[in-house]
């Protein structure tokens, strides 16, 4: 029985190997539209996969639990109430109370820039680094390449300063030198022995862009962090803690003990609001897939493009369908005779169905080929600035076993209506002639395929052109600041060993110099430089203004900036002066406001002259408001700009909490000098970096940009969903003209004879073309009207995706309508035409 089953099976192969083989034209563009289908949805679950569902590449990661979650970036004084960030001090009270994880490790929350250079010889050259604990790798179950790893000893206060390096860093930027291990490196500006080379696949704790390229021990941040050291304060919470669970024990059992442990700790050990304490609270969630990141960054434009490409899917079958449907309606005379000399409808339906089966494993061959290029694009456009980005666009084995699972459900999907169809044909067919009969089963599934085809273009269409107009009113709104013309160079002095007594003189001849060169308008200092991707903010008090209850209803970003600042960056002066070179750290203290500031804090009083400041109501006349500017956006691109003031650089304040001054010094560290230059940007690298050189070798340059790349970064992942709805769309408009155009062309070859008796009785051109179009249109009105209602009612799946642009506009609807409706028309219209055009003499002889 098996064995016949087997013959019967490898019969059906070669029958529908040699069907595909004889018609070429049909099999070519079925597996292209296949391969299209598909291979978007291979590209895209690849994506998927890597970001949303692939575990970190370490020891059982299913045994790996976060001690809170760790979605919440980067660091903090204040009590988290979804607690996820600790102090030093209470990791190591944790970790050493955890008996129900064999190993808890701790990792900082962010990633460090590196001032890197060879003991032996070189220029220094920036990284990113990463401070871990001394059981980090072990935690995670990962080894060394060559070398070894970190260990429990390195962390402590007295251990020879170590490092390791990622594979990546190892291989690109050293050439696989083997005498890289044990070679001494000057980090900082402290001389560190790289002791081993990561695991080739570890790229640490998270997946993000550019991972980092060197593990340091906690113990040596003090030395490398010099410009504020976090290690040994308590109040100071910014590592995230990974546990391994022992086996039997219950992570959901462990919210309740972890969160009297930290909260008796934190009532213990901060200064801290108490009120904030009561509310902590810490959950245990599993880590094996790292810390999400890049899934809070993208996991929604991916699941909305995994539903597209889907959507894209099922037009294509739906092509194809058709395609298979008339080939059936062709060959029913055949059907006919081989059903009158005895074959079984059974064997009918399941030879066709291996035809589709053999069809679809063809095209889902092509869409792995065709999702490997795919991917790799998608990953640049997702990714884009970035240097490295550790996403495999190879496809993996999930991937494979994805897209054969496809590949068969697709091939039973627009194979199951032409064999049900070919299944029910009748034996006496074959005598009355099947090619005369009017009566025609498979015309009314084409048009339904057609109907749905319309249905889903129109929602591919309208997404397409809503996150389109998105990304344009994102790209083109009034950010409050000027983009062209202007340069950005991130530098941090803290990495070249500048102290806050050697800072002034830096800043001085940083102006100075870059003022100086050709081309050059303006040169200005600043903490953070707009869209830069992190800000601060702080409560705010005002003097003779009673604080809110809860001190972050009064809070605020806020930047140190030096004179000309807010010339280079094209920020305009509302009311008052701005910060000029006669505010120096000896004079008044003053701070100039945006007007979202002066709205949340004094309404439509004019606040120029009045007093602010931090860290309690006793400091609120700390600096004189003295002007007021325009508001800008700092952070967020679809929020509104957020309340802000801005300090003149080196101007301090002294508090009586050490914790607090060491933020006043770390924020007068600049993160980078803004340049409005005359000319492209992009031709100011070269003098920019000799001219960094001269002043001091050791000033390393993190990141060269102009203010439209550094915006352009904050648009990666809607101009993502954006640009892909778009080529979807394209594509699912294009699959769905050539589907009605093989109706069409179908109902013209079908009703020949009727449209020359037509003739041959007087109709005229215009009523046949008419008729011919009427009956291919009516299947797209049907989807229109269909598709409208499906988008109404879907519309809150992708407002979270818009901005400045409503999920229901009807502009965009209509828009989407038009252009499907006159596409419609145009691939009806030739077959329409060639309808018009028949010699009624001719079209009578054909049967």
């Amino acid at each position: 029985m098996q064995a016949r089953a087997f013959a019967t099976l490898v019969r059906d192969l070669r029958q529908g190997a040699r069907q595909l083989r004889n018609s070429p034209s049909f099999t070519v563009v079925a597996i292209l539209t296949l391969a299209l289908g598909i291979g978007a949805n291979a590209a895209i679950f690849t994506l998927v996969h890597a970001v949303l569902i692939k575990s970190l590449p370490v020891s059982h990661p299913t045994e790996l639990y976060s001690l809170g979650d760790t979605r919440i970036c980067c660091d903090t004084t204040d009590v988290q109430e979804n607690f996820a960030l600790y102090s030093y001090p209470l990791y190591r009270e944790v970790r050493d109370q955890a008996r129900e994880f064999s190993e808890v490790a701790a990792f900082q929350s962010w990633l460090t820039n590196l001032s890197v250079r060879r003991a032996s010889g070189g220029l220094a050259q920036p990284y990113r680094g990463q401070f871990v604990s001394g059981n980090y790798f072990s935690m995670f179950g990962v080894g060394a390449f060559a070398g070894r790893t970190l260990t429990a000893d390195d962390d402590e206060p007295n251990a020879a300063p170590v490092a390791v390096m990622s594979f990546r860093a190892w291989k690109q930027n050293f050439g696989k030198d083997r005498s890289v291990v044990g070679a001494v490196f000057n980090l900082n500006g402290s001389p560190i022995t790289v002791v081993g080379i990561a695991a080739p696949e570890f790229f640490g704790d998270t997946l993000r862009s550019d991972p980092p390229a060197f593990w340091l021990p906690l113990a040596l941040e003090p030395a490398l962090d010099n410009d504020n050291p976090l290690l040994h304060q308590p109040s100071e919470f910014w590592l995230y803690a990974v546990g391994r669970l022992r086996p039997g024990i219950q992570p959901a059992a462990l919210d309740a003990r972890l969160t009297l442990q930290v909260k008796q700790w934190l009532t213990g050990h901060t200064t801290l609001r108490r009120e904030g304490i009561e509310n902590v609270r810490v959950r245990v969630l599993p880590a094996g897939n790292g810390v999400g990141r890049l899934r809070d960054t993208y996991g929604d434009g991916l699941r909305l493009l995994a539903a597209l490409s889907g959507l894209v899917l099922l037009i294509a079958c739906g092509n194809i369908a058709n395609l298979l449907l008339a080939r059936s309606t062709a060959h029913r005379s055949q059907t006919s005779v081989r059903i009158a000399l005895g074959a079984s409808r059974a064997r009918i339906v399941g030879q066709m169905l291996t035809e589709g089966l053999l069809l679809a494993t063809l095209g889902g061959a092509a869409g792995i080929a065709l999702a490997f290029a795919l991917t790799r694009g998608l990953i640049m456009l997702a990714f884009r600035g970035a240097d490295y980005v550790p996403i495999d666009a190879t496809p993996s084995l999930p991937v494979v076993a994805f897209t054969l699972l496809i590949s068969l459900l697709t091939g039973v999907i627009f194979s199951a209506v032409p064999a049900w169809l070919a299944g029910g044909t009748h034996p006496v067919e074959a005598m009355q002639g099947a090619g005369r009969s009017t009566r025609n089963r498979s015309a009314l599934p084409q048009k339904l395929l057609v109907v749905v085809q319309a249905a889903l273009s129109l929602v591919l269409l309208v997404g397409a052109g809503l996150l389109g107009q998105s990304l344009r009113n994102l790209q083109n709104q009034q950010f409050g600041f000027q983009t062209q013309g202007r340069l950005i160079v991130r530098l941090n002095p803290a990495l070249a060993g500048y102290t806050p007594d050697r800072l002034p003189a830096l800043y001085r001849t940083l102006k100075e110099r870059f003022t100086g060169l050709p081309g050059v308008l303006r040169a200005s200092l600043a903490l953070h430089s707009p869209m830069d991707g992190w800000n601060w903010n702080t409560p705010v008090y005002i003097a003779g203004r009673t604080p809110a209850v809860n001190p972050d209803d009064d809070a605020a970003q806020y930047d140190f900036v030096s004179a000309d600042y807010f010339d280079v960056i094209g920020t305009r002066l509302m009311l008052g002066r701005l910060i000029t070179e006669q505010d120096q750290p000896n004079t008044r203290h003053v701070c100039v406001v945006n007007q979202a500031f002066v709205r949340k804090f004094f309404g439509r009083e004019n606040p120029v002259g009045r007093h602010l400041g931090l860290n309690g109501i006793s400091h609120s006349g700390d600096y004189e408001i003295v002007g007021i500017v325009e508001d800008a956006k700092y952070r967020d691109p679809k929020a509104p700009a957020e309340a802000m003031f801005f300090m003149p650089l080196l101007q301090l304040v002294k508090y009586e909490q050490p914790t607090d001054n060491a933020y006043q010094i770390w924020g007068n560290y600049i993160d980078g000098v803004q340049l409005q230059v005359a000319g492209s940007p992009e031709n100011f690298e070269s003098a920019v970096r000799q001219t960094l050189a001269q002043i001091n070798p050791n000033l390393t340059v993190l990141r060269l940009t102009t203010f439209d790349g550094q915006i352009s970064g904050s648009f990666n992942s809607p101009r993502l969903v954006a640009q892909l709805t778009t080529i979807y769309g394209l594509v699912a408009l294009a699959l769905a003209a050539v589907g009605l155009y093989g109706v069409a062309s179908y109902t013209v070859a079908r009703r020949t004879s009727e449209i020359g008796i037509r003739m041959a009785l007087g109709a005229q051109r215009s009523t046949v073309l008419v008729l011919v179009l009427r009956v291919a249109l009516t299947p797209i009105a049907l989807g229109l009207a269909i598709g409208v209602p499906v988008i109404l009612a879907g519309g809150r799946g992708i407002a979270s995706q818009l901005y400045g642009v409503r999920s229901w506009d009807p502009f965009v609807l209509a828009g989407a309508a038009a252009v499907l409706g006159l596409t419609a028309v145009l691939a009806a219209l030739i077959p329409a035409r060639r309808a018009a055009s028949i010699d009624p003499i001719r079209a009578l002889r054909t049967d």
